[in-house]
């Protein structure tokens, strides 16, 4: 693959990233994210990418200290590119987001409920060492519009009451992201599998909920 080459099909895979973000409730307003991506074709080097990406999180303003409450993200229907830097997107896969257990907040369990159009896989998530990970395995085919599921994440305010329960992205770098999916794109007479790894610093508040007596 030549360096002409290279540059824009990484760059062109970096820009689905701007459409898979979990959207908002209707009371909610989206959070601004900046994902700083890398992109690692299988010839030539990584290529970086910086986008701007809304999430939206919605959670209680304030629970009692002891209590039981969820933390809800709702993602928005969203289409797969067929095309991105003059090649064709034959689908992503293994499409995983990460988000920490509150600081403040005993993790209790994660369900996803919904979705749509999501391949032949089906969607997981799971919790281990305090780390909440959404994997969507898709394959989710180019060109198709597709509906995420929707994630629960229920938990136990064991802050001290005056104190608040932030919730936040994972990811400090490209070798501990928060955004990971592999793109297939074909180029020439094959296909090419493109692992995109990203993360936002800082990592924005998506809920804060304030613990009472």
């Amino acid at each position: 693959m030549t360096h002409a080459l290279r540059i824009p099909l990484a760059a062109g895979v970096l820009g689905m990233v701007a459409v898979l973000s979990l959207g908002s409730p209707a009371v909610a307003a989206p959070t601004p994210v900046t994902w700083d991506c890398q992109a690692r074709p299988p010839i030539g080097g990584p290529q970086q990418l910086s986008l701007d990406t809304p999430i939206t999180g919605s959670a209680p303003e304030s629970v009692p200290i002891g209590s039981d409450f969820e933390i809800v993200a709702e993602p928005q229907p969203l289409t797969i590119p067929s095309s991105t830097g003059g090649y064709t997107v034959r689908h992503i896969k293994n499409l995983k987001v990460s988000t920490p257990v509150p600081a403040g907040a005993a993790f209790r369990g994660v369900t996803l409920t919904g979705g749509s159009n999501l391949g032949t896989g089906v969607p997981t998530a799971s919790e281990s060492a305090g780390m909440v990970t959404v994997t969507v395995p898709g394959p989710l085919a180019g060109g198709s519009t597709v509906q995420l599921p929707r994630i629960h994440l229920a938990v136990t305010a064991t802050a001290p009451a005056g104190s608040a329960i932030v919730s936040t992205l994972a990811g400090t770098s490209y070798t501990d992201p928060g955004l990971t999916f592999t793109a297939n794109v074909r180029v020439l007479f094959t296909s090419i599998d493109v692992p995109t790894s990203c993360f936002t610093s800082p990592s924005p508040a998506l809920t804060s909920t304030v613990v009472t007596a």
